[in-house]
């Protein structure tokens, strides 16, 4: 059983409950773009760090303008940007997804989607197709499949996921888009036992993704934001030999829409959507600054887990 978080931890952003520096990390290049086209899901999983559901619109949907706005920071201010993100939610959903995609792709950016690969991507394979067609290897899907054992992976995204996730990942396969997986560590499996059950799966369905390249296959740690996790200081980048570099936020940052909202803000990162402490502003050049590392977030999932949503 894990202990509850401390309530002293994570308060302030410069100093940690025990008085000691606050680890920050300063944007090194913005190589990686995200943006949240917004919760509305077709799942509603047990465990998801950011709530989405049929009925979560915490953040609306992004509309092509909005997203064309940024594009055109990125091109007028000559920012070093290679990668589009589109996460939600469900990305599938937006009613813009497909121009967003094409928008992305036509200015020689990649785009990468998040996907759980069911009824709304299904909806849209001819303009999928399409898209592939066009722009070939540059745009990558990462489908969530969270294990390669049907009821694990059911215990957490619901009755009947399974299967219609596993068909959006095969006709992915057979109709050659460059394929991403993201799978989830909450068994307490060996890293090396979670890649060889996937390696499997893949197999047996002729799905060409490596199970045992950690960006084709990426393992994602659980994020509990009770969970009592420590605090991460300036010493601790010798102490765990990692530098602020490693960390997502020193590439990456998301756009998202408020509901209700007039326009989009800029956030530190894909994880803290909902925390207003990291909102940086409505433009890329505002949110240039650095940023503190004050969420458990922080700890577990980027410098404690090791992991990015980048690849």
């Amino acid at each position: 059983m894990t202990s509850a978080l401390n309530p002293a931890k994570f308060r302030d952003p410069f100093v940690t409950a025990k008085g000691e520096t606050r680890a920050t990390v300063a944007l090194r290049a913005l190589e990686t773009l995200w943006f949240n086209t917004g919760t509305l899901c077709n799942l509603t999983c047990l465990n998801c760090y950011i709530e989405s559901s049929p009925r979560n619109d915490r953040l609306s949907y992004l509309t092509l303008a909005e997203v064309q706005t940024y594009l055109d920071e990125i091109a007028r201010d000559r920012l070093p940007t290679k990668l589009i993100g589109f996460t939600g939610g469900e990305p599938f959903m937006n009613p813009d997804i497909t121009a967003m995609l094409d928008a992305v792709l036509s200015r020689g950016l990649d785009a990468l989607v998040l996907t759980n690969a069911m009824k709304p991507l299904r909806k849209l394979r001819s303009e999928m197709l399409a898209l592939r067609e066009r722009y070939g290897d540059r745009l990558t899907i990462r489908v969530s499949l969270d294990h390669y054992d049907p009821p694990i992976h059911e215990q957490e995204r619901g009755r009947r996921s399974w299967a219609p996730a596993l068909d959006g990942l095969i006709w992915l396969a057979r109709n050659g888009f460059k394929l991403d997986v993201a799978g989830r560590r909450f068994t307490g499996e060996t890293e090396q036992s979670l890649r060889d059950g996937f390696a499997a799966l893949f197999t047996a369905h002729n799905i060409p993704v490596d199970a045992h390249d950690p960006v084709r296959l990426m393992l994602f740690p659980e994020m509990e934001p009770e969970r009592d996790v420590p605090e991460i200081t300036t010493a601790c980048w010798g102490i765990l030999h990692k530098s602020p570099d490693d960390v997502m936020c020193a590439g990456a940052r998301m756009v998202v829409k408020r509901r209700n909202a007039a326009s989009p803000v800029v956030l530190a990162c894909t994880l803290l959507a909902y925390d207003p402490r990291f909102e940086m502003g409505t433009t890329l050049a505002e949110a240039a600054a650095p940023v503190s590392l004050n969420h458990p977030f922080c700890a577990s999932f980027c410098v404690l887990g090791g992991a990015s949503c980048s690849r």
